[in-house]
């Protein structure tokens, strides 16, 4: 599996100040960006996977609303986060 305990709790490290701070909007976004870029690069390979696709779907929209939150209560962190992921909107 891709997506291994130790993954996770090393993505929550940096991203989201503690491993066991699962909670925090830059975890979650850090740990939905990790996700996205898997689950692209299985469509690429396999252009016919119709879950997987709505799977990705559900993620971006996800992400994108804990984006927005983000953004409309701390433009700071926002903009950190932005720039740490390389993420554009």
């Amino acid at each position: 599996m891709y997506l291994t305990t130790e993954v996770k709790k090393e993505i929550f490290k940096k991203h989201g100040k503690a491993e066991t701070n699962t909670g925090n909007s830059e975890g979650q976004i850090a740990l939905f960006t990790f996700r996205i870029s898997h689950l692209t690069e299985h469509l690429k390979k396999n252009k016919h996977d119709v879950n997987t696709q709505k799977s990705l779907i559900n993620l971006v929209g996800k992400r994108r609303s804990l984006l927005d939150y983000l953004k409309a209560t701390e433009i700071g962190r926002y903009r950190a986060i932005i720039k740490e992921l390389d993420l554009r909107k």
